[in-house]
């Protein structure tokens, strides 16, 4: 896998792997990729591609959703969203068409109004 691409960054990762299940002051397994694991997850949402394609370099893609559903079921991405959306950095802010509509003048559509509401008069 080229580490390059991933999209958790060393700082953001610190503040992340407190919150998720598997620490070690945790019961049960004590999960030593849980920061692989949320990687395979973000680029599943980031290429749309089934779990089946899965890159090898993040491990059984079988095990992979299977923990994600194990996960999802117990809150884990729910409480996560919840605990950083209450800091939001603004790192990419969007804002396109299917959320906010330009006026006709300024896409550089000529003329205006050409037609006039019945019984409107012209103005001289």
């Amino acid at each position: 896998m080229n580490s390059d691409r991933f999209v958790i960054s060393d700082s953001m990762w610190m503040s992340l792997r407190e919150l998720l299940p598997g620490k070690s002051n945790d019961r049960g397994v004590t999960a030593v990729d849980n920061r692989r694991f949320l990687e395979a997850v973000l680029w599943r949402v980031r290429t749309g591609s089934p779990w089946r394609d899965l890159p090898d370099g993040f491990g059984n893609w079988n095990s992979t959703f299977r923990r994600f559903r194990r996960w999802a079921k117990a809150g884990v991405f729910e409480n996560l969203f919840n605990a950083l959306s209450d800091e939001p950095d603004f790192e990419y802010a969007m804002i396109d068409g299917t959320i906010v509509s330009v006026h006709q003048k300024a896409t550089g559509a000529k003329g205006g109004l050409k037609i006039r509401p019945s019984g409107a008069q012209k103005v001289a």
